[in-house]
């Protein structure tokens, strides 16, 4: 591979994997004296889980969009893509400042809906650009319906 792909992996990996680090200031903080207090459902994951899957989707996450950066930036298609992807990013980091800084698992799952649908407007775009590039975004999406799950049935249970 050449240096300058190298670099543009590590840039889109690195992107990826600070959205989540973001993410994880806010989750920190709340876990000990608020998240472990809330009923949750039975298929709620122990919390050792959630850490290295997100890393790993951040991981997958990041190699997607390079293989898009470098099939066809030039493109419009492309562009557009990679702005999708950017917006579905975006949502995915304020998820945890919503969920978690702001305690309230409701607007997380309004985040979280309109995240899936970015998810799969990214999915759907990256496919025309470049199918292996969207099929490494399927563990995010199966992950993120799950988690979806999850924030709607932790809502549910506090009210």
């Amino acid at each position: 591979m050449k240096a300058k792909n190298v670099l543009k992996l590590i840039v889109a990996i690195g992107i990826c994997e600070l959205a989540g680090i973001l993410g994880s200031i806010f989750t920190v903080s709340s876990i000990p004296d608020w998240y472990n207090n809330l009923a949750k459902p039975a298929l709620n994951p122990p919390g050792w889980v959630f850490g290295p899957v997100w890393t790993i989707l951040y991981l997958l996450m990041g190699i997607a969009v390079f293989l898009v950066w470098k099939k066809r930036l030039e493109q419009k298609e492309a562009r557009k893509a990679l702005f999708v992807f950017g917006i579905q990013l975006f949502l995915n980091a304020i998820w945890s400042i919503i969920f978690f800084g702001l305690r309230s698992p409701i607007w997380a799952f309004v985040d979280i809906v309109f995240l899936w649908i970015a998810i799969v407007w990214t999915i759907a775009l990256f496919y025309r650009i470049y199918r292996p590039a969207a099929l490494l975004l399927l563990p995010y999406i199966l992950w993120v319906s799950f988690a979806a799950y999850l924030n709607y049935s932790i809502w549910f249970l506090q009210t």
